[in-house]
């Protein structure tokens, strides 16, 4: 459960999907997936259902769990808004993926943990659990997808505090303006980033809110990921360096496991 009072888990959940505006562009990645690998889909930490949504309207049954009830709550109201027969086929759970128990475990024919979500999970040890909870969710040959960051050196060597300017949008639920700022820390010890993020919106010549949250990510390599999955007793297909799944090549950005749970057709 989130421990932010309610306005303000609210307001940063909007925010976030106003922050993802801009596609990311792995959807087309997890469309084509589920269309190798049908249904039923697991997401874990899956947020305001960006990715759950569009999968439930291409005719797959999906599972979305997040700890955020606010999330959740945008999840749900946006696959009512793709329709009756569409939310028929989104189940949300709201609880931690290490203790909450879904229905369905071990039937599902493939997992997602998208964008960065495993850096926020903790550190190497509950990264490690997390994708062990991922294999343990699916069928026989079914198929997980980890997708993280990875930062080049020197974006590492900017994370040194100062105040950035990210971006101004219009949200288009509030009409109001929001400008985005954000700042982070690098601790090479830990490889840990601490996130500030600042989002101040408001009527053009009116004082604005302010929204914060902070994030601690942990980074991970890649050949960390592929031994996290490993361990979990899945085969890796692909290590990843694009939403095209083509093979990672030094200087990608993005570290893309996909693997699969031994067994089945």
């Amino acid at each position: 459960m989130s421990t932010r009072q309610p306005s303000q888990a609210a307001a940063l959940a909007r925010l976030y999907d106003l922050d993802l505006a801009g596609d990311p562009g792995d959807l087309d990645l997890y469309r084509a997936l589920a269309d190798r690998t049908g249904g039923p889909i697991i997401e874990l930490c899956a947020g305001s259902g960006r990715l759950l949504v569009p999968l439930a309207e291409a005719g797959h049954e999906i599972t979305g769990l997040d700890v955020d009830s606010t999330m959740l709550d945008r999840a749900r109201a946006r696959s009512a808004a793709a329709g009756p027969a569409v939310a028929q086929r989104v189940r949300l759970v709201e609880g931690d993926l290490f203790s909450t128990a879904i229905p369905g475990a071990g039937t599902f024919r493939l997992g997602i943990l998208g964008l960065n979500s495993l850096l926020l999970l903790g550190g190497p040890r509950r990264q490690r659990a997390a994708i062990a909870v991922l294999a343990g969710l699916l069928a026989p040959g079914g198929v997980a997808v980890v997708d993280t960051w990875l930062p080049h050196g020197e974006d590492l060597g900017r994370f040194d505090g100062r105040l950035g300017l990210e971006w101004l949008r219009q949200d288009p639920e509030t009409g109001r303006e929001v400008t985005k700022t954000a700042a982070a820390w690098y601790d090479s010890a830990t490889r840990a980033v601490t996130l500030t993020t600042i989002f101040d919106e408001g009527l053009p010549g009116e004082p604005p809110v302010r929204w914060t949250r902070e994030d601690a990510l942990h980074l991970v390599g890649a050949d960390e990921l592929r031994l996290h999955a490993e361990d979990a007793g899945l085969e890796v297909e692909v290590m990843a360096g694009d939403y095209d799944l083509s093979p990672l090549q030094p200087g990608d950005g993005r570290a893309i496991l996909v693997a699969r749970r031994p067994g089945g057709p």
